[in-house]
């Protein structure tokens, strides 16, 4: 993921995600879908076809993760892939916080990244050029490529939109995601890139031939035990090519 704001534990509901997937257009993806023909039917994930890992996902028992890379001056480029992060905590047994502190001393084997790994009743959030690893409050939260919270005007305008829109269907909250306006450079960080590349990663929603958008999904944990995963897929001019929605009660 490139940008997400949730609502965790906020008005009795376990959580609320919303997440955009920025990518080259030519990386090989597989929309979401339950990882069944991988031997292990209960993880429902897009998947990263040249790497293998993902991005976001959720299992049938309600642990779900979420990734984002880290764009800043002189952040490491290379490494292991960041995406089996994710596979390895939904697949596994490990409650979140447990997960996490095994990372803590192989951080810097990947390039820098955000992980957000939960359940129902946990959720940490853990960066990885600081091996830095913390509970996440309850509360309207944002993430996008530099840290929780990082006051980019793209995250706090999708957290003010989502904390106004808690219980909008998903139309309206896909509808969030799909913003295309950039921000003036006096706004802007400065992350190593050129300043027409941070003109365009400004906006919430990307469209370039080459690096956009490819996705869009709503995740939902409810208090009354179940899961609701949707995500829509869109090619290099914007427009949407495919959707596809689940819901199921959490098992176990």
């Amino acid at each position: 993921m490139c940008l997400i704001a949730f609502a965790w534990q906020v008005n009795d509901q376990p959580l609320l995600l919303l997440g955009n997937r920025d990518e080259f257009h030519a990386r090989p993806t597989r929309a979401a879908q339950f990882w069944a023909k991988e031997g292990q039917p209960d993880l429902l994930a897009g998947k990263d076809l040249q790497a293998g890992g993902s991005w976001l996902g959720v299992t049938r028992s309600g642990r779900f993760a979420a990734l984002t890379n880290v764009r800043a001056p002189g952040a490491q480029r290379d490494g292991k892939s960041r995406g089996h992060l994710i596979h390895n905590y939904l697949t596994g047994e490990l409650d979140p916080h447990t997960y996490l502190q095994g990372l803590q001393a192989e951080a810097d084997a990947y390039a820098d990244f955000n992980l957000l790994v939960g359940n129902r009743d946990e959720l940490w959030h853990f960066h990885s050029r600081y091996a830095q690893l913390l509970p996440v409050p309850p509360g309207i939260h944002g993430l996008s490529n530099a840290s929780l919270d990082s006051p980019w005007p793209k995250t706090r305008r999708l957290c003010a939109d989502l904390e106004s829109h808690l219980d909008a269907d998903d139309a309206t909250l896909l509808a969030l995601l799909a913003r295309c306006e950039r921000y003036p450079d006096d706004q802007l960080p400065d992350t190593g890139i050129s300043q027409d590349w941070e003109r365009m990663l400004s906006a919430a929603f990307i469209v370039s031939p080459e690096y956009g958008t490819r996705a869009s999904t709503v995740l939902r944990l409810t208090a009354a035990g179940e899961i609701n995963f949707r995500e829509r897929q869109f090619n290099p001019a914007g427009d949407a090519v495919g959707e596809q929605a689940w819901s199921f009660s959490a098992s176990g």
